[in-house]
């Protein structure tokens, strides 16, 4: 299965279904079952600001108690839309309609970026795994031994 390493708490907020695109500067052909990754890195300072701190609170989630290292969910890639304009207030996706609320401030919406879109996310107990850059290949491997395979 292909996967994406994503730091926190990105990661959890889209097994928590309250982050349906993942923001990325590159694009991806790629559709189908898709393994989430989350990385070892947290980025501790955005879980103290809002929206992030209320959300992740509201699952019972603190930047201490994320999890980490681990393939921790599936989902299936449907989409990667590029971003064609951005407002403070929303941003427009190709193919796809506006961006707004908690979706806007959880992603990285400039123009030119794209949003992976993904559905069907099943959150899974958590499968300790070495993270790569880009798309690479998971086998569900406890050991991380898996091989890459970024430009799909």
């Amino acid at each position: 299965m292909k996967a994406i390493t994503i730091h926190q708490p990105w990661a959890t907020l889209i097994v928590l279904g309250e982050k349906r695109f993942e923001t990325r500067g590159w694009s991806t052909r790629y559709r189908g079952p898709i393994a989430i990754h989350a990385a070892k890195k947290v980025d501790k300072e955005i879980c103290q600001q809002e929206p992030f701190l209320s959300v992740l609170a509201a699952h019972g989630y603190t930047a201490n108690t994320l999890p980490t290292g681990s393939v921790v969910a599936t989902a299936n890639l449907i989409g990667c839309h590029s971003v064609t304009a951005t407002k403070p207030c929303r941003a427009a996706l190709a193919g796809w309609g506006y961006v707004e609320g908690n979706e806007l401030a959880f992603g990285w919406y400039d123009v030119g970026r794209y949003a992976w879109e993904m559905t069907d996310v099943k959150q899974i107990d958590p499968v300790s795994a070495k993270g790569q850059q880009g798309l690479w290949n998971w086998g569900g491997e406890r050991d991380g031994s898996i091989a890459s395979d970024k430009d799909m």
